[in-house]
């Protein structure tokens, strides 16, 4: 974020790096506002506050975004499970909205971190399939996140490629396996959390 600018766009609709930044600073440090995030009926109460966090300094809210949760924050105490797929993901958005990103080489300890987390939001994004969906590792690990019908729809790449997937990300590096009909179905779904 820093070195892209606080007007960056980013893969999350119209907010830019400020507001994506404003998003993980108000979900570690304004409990009250947290709700609005996945309740509409509490969401104009958070976008105020978002909206005044961002209007802060930059620099001061970056600071913010890199220091993680404060010690009083529940976020703090489950930091890794609550902030991993969160950040990277995050990360991904901020660098995946210019024309000229790639994908990065992760370490195998953070690929089999990203691949428990895609499995399991997997299940989540993939509910709605009219098919069976698999999600498979280069190494062919495999997991089944959604059993329906007889046919089925193999999703393979990285394990960080398929949890940008599976969070509703087009801009990732996923290949499919499986019938036409069946493939746009499954990636015609909403995965967005």
């Amino acid at each position: 974020m820093r070195t892209v600018g606080p007007e960056a766009p980013t893969l999350c609709g119209d907010w830019t790096a400020r507001d994506l930044a404003a998003h993980l600073v108000l979900r570690e440090r304004r409990l009250d506002a947290t709700p609005g995030i996945m309740v509409s009926a509490l969401a104009g109460h958070t976008e105020r506050v978002q909206q005044g966090i961002a209007a802060r300094d930059w620099n001061e809210l970056l600071d913010d975004v890199r220091s993680g949760p404060p010690v009083w924050s529940p976020f703090r105490w489950v930091d890794e499970q609550a902030n991993l797929s969160e950040m990277f993901i995050h990360h991904e958005d901020v660098r995946r909205a210019r024309d000229e990103w790639t994908v990065r080489t992760l370490p195998d300890g953070m690929q089999e971190k990203l691949w428990t987390i895609a499995s399991g939001i997997g299940r989540r994004s993939y509910r709605r399939s009219p098919v069976s969906v698999v999600l498979e590792r280069p190494d062919g690990k495999r997991s089944g996140v959604r059993s329906a019908g007889s046919a089925t729809v193999t999703l393979r790449g990285e394990p960080a490629e398929l949890l940008l997937h599976a969070f509703g990300r087009d801009q990732a590096r996923v290949e499919f396996d499986g019938e036409a009909a069946d493939v746009a179905a499954v990636t015609a779904l909403d995965r967005s959390m």
